[in-house]
């Protein structure tokens, strides 16, 4: 058996050395880790929280036959920088212009899943014209409540302390609590490659001061905005089983979204693009292609 590293343990750079598969660049002194895959028209990943560019492991093969993608890691997340930030939408919008200024995309399609959604919708916002289309998945952004077990770990102390222990007990209850509904997909490779970053030093303390800024439900005026703004067409995707953000809130959104799409996809939690992987390829292709 291999020997347990324990969470919060790795330089960042010796582990991302030893295990990050995609590029390296500096934006305004902040790294930032990438994957690039594919040719064609740009289509760029944002992954939510928890995971990192692994979230779209099913679907960038898919999408890559027909465009050129790009799987940002934001930061505190990923292998991309554990400096001490001011995490918001804003500062994640801020990372995805200058990525964007730094590879001279000049538009492009984004596909968004939690937070990489909620990012995705505040980036559209204030620069629309740099925007071709938006696939939303299981979108954050919308006022709701945090679940549960997420609030415990919101109190001070709790969440360092559980998450340091040396288990892999409590990622995987809450990987099968939150984010995945069938069971049988959390296997140990999976496990393994949804949590390896979270072995870098500072990831807890990122991840901490992500949940308690609590900023994930807090886009409703920017939602409203980007329902007055001519285009982009919008899809919106969703896991009928999330227990994350519920799928009432999806069903919110596309009413606020006039014109948006809404496809709810069955057996499926907070990553729908995962559980059911090939469902969604077909839906992300078509709609892009539309």
């Amino acid at each position: 058996m291999a020997e347990f590293v324990k969470w919060n343990s790795q330089p960042l750079d010796l582990w991302a050395k030893k295990h990050a598969q995609g590029k390296l660049i500096n934006l305004d002194g902040h790294m930032t880790h990438y994957k690039e895959k594919g040719a064609g028209e740009p289509v760029i990943l944002i992954h939510g929280f928890f995971y990192d560019s692994y979230i779209w492991a099913e679907n960038i093969d898919a999408l890559a036959e027909k465009y050129k993608v790009y799987s940002l890691e934001l930061w505190g997340s990923g292998y991309s920088t554990r400096e001490p930030l001011d995490y918001s939408y804003q500062l994640f919008a801020n990372q995805l212009l200058l990525f964007m200024d730094a590879l001279e995309i000049q538009r492009a399609s984004l596909v968004g899943q939690s937070i990489g959604a909620g990012t995705s919708i505040l980036f559209c916002v204030q620069n629309r014209h740099r925007v071709d289309k938006l696939l939303l998945v299981d979108a954050a952004g919308m006022p709701s409540k945090l679940p549960v077990a997420r609030r415990f770990l919101n109190l001070p102390g709790v969440g360092e302390f559980l998450m340091g222990l040396n288990t892999n007990a409590i990622r995987r209850y809450n990987l099968g609590d939150t984010f995945i509904y069938d069971k049988k997909l959390i296997t140990d490779e999976y496990f393994e490659n949804v949590t390896r970053f979270q072995k870098i030093e500072g990831t807890t303390k990122a991840a901490m001061s992500i949940l308690r800024r609590n900023f994930f439900p807090s886009l409703i005026e920017d939602i409203q905005f980007l329902a007055q703004l001519e285009g982009p067409p919008i899809l919106i995707v969703w896991g009928r089983q999330d227990n994350a953000i519920s799928v009432i809130y999806g069903e919110q959104m596309h009413d606020i979204l006039k014109g948006s799409r809404l496809e709810i996809i069955e057996n499926a939690g907070h990553v729908p693009n995962y559980e059911q992987s090939k469902i969604f390829n077909q839906l992300a292709l078509d709609f892009l292609a539309g």
